[in-house]
């Protein structure tokens, strides 16, 4: 019997040395808690937990990719939208993660579900197609501000998806067709205006000679004579022979007088 217990006892050390050595890789901690109260954080690496008085809770610092479910939103002017996002997210407190809250991850995806439907439901639609950068800074500041009590800081939130009924889409294809619309008359109007001050700059040019019209009268009539067409019908203003109005005058004073 005494053999056997000096037997005993190096099995007995020797099996409790394999229980209580653990392997934590670089981006693990162990939250350590001794007969049920906190004690320590420890890793990566080789550490000793005693089995039966100590316990050790794993944690993970890599950042976690959190995918939101599509929530349905409401938007500030009354239109109803499906919305999902993505969250990036990692503990820098392993103690805070695992005793302030009881399950970080889900704690994380509510707040984060349910920030997204406040902060998206009070904006308007075109906000959320034109505004998604501010948006995303806003949800992520209020998700952060909110988890930093569990020791949790939220890096980044993007907003994936906006999805419209089809009667909103045409609706908003309308809208979009009658900007165009709109902004293709005001162009057309301006580019009108331009001309029309281009154009009274070349009749007050024109103006101060008055062989100048009927070059570019003559001018004219050569850029049409290179059309193949067989008829040119082009009207003659009178005003175009003013320059030959004194010499017309003299000619027919001549015959008017009596032999």
């Amino acid at each position: 019997m005494g053999t056997l217990s000096y037997l005993y006892i190096p099995l007995f050390l020797l099996l409790l040395v394999v229980l209580s050595v653990r392997i934590l890789r670089e981006y693990e901690r162990g939250v350590i808690f001794f007969l049920g109260r906190f004690y320590k954080v420890k890793g990566p690496g080789l550490i000793i937990v005693l089995p039966g008085i100590q316990q050790m809770v794993k944690v993970d610092l890599r950042t976690i990719v959190l995918d939101v479910p599509t929530q349905d939103v409401i938007s500030r002017d009354n239109v109803s939208v499906k919305v999902n996002a993505v969250i990036y997210f990692r503990v820098l407190d392993p103690q805070k993660a695992i005793i302030q809250v009881e399950n970080f991850h889900m704690a994380t995806s509510q707040i984060s579900q349910t920030t997204l439907r406040s902060v998206l439901g009070q904006h308007e639609l075109d906000e959320m197609l034109a505004e998604r950068e501010k948006l995303n800074d806003d949800i992520q500041g209020i998700i952060d501000k909110q988890t930093d009590a569990w020791g949790i800081k939220v890096a980044n939130v993007e907003i994936k998806h906006v999805d419209l009924d089809e009667s909103m889409v045409r609706a908003i294809a309308k809208q979009a067709e009658a900007e165009r619309m709109r902004r293709a008359k005001i162009i057309m109007a301006e580019a009108e205006l331009q001309a029309s001050e281009k154009l009274l700059q070349a009749a007050k040019v024109l103006s101060q000679q008055s062989q100048a019209i009927t070059l570019r009268y003559l001018q004219t009539m050569i850029d049409l004579s290179n059309d193949k067409t067989s008829t040119i019908l082009f009207p003659v203003p009178i005003d175009l022979f003013g320059a030959q109005g004194p010499l017309a005058g003299k000619a027919a004073a001549s015959r008017n007088e009596p032999d």
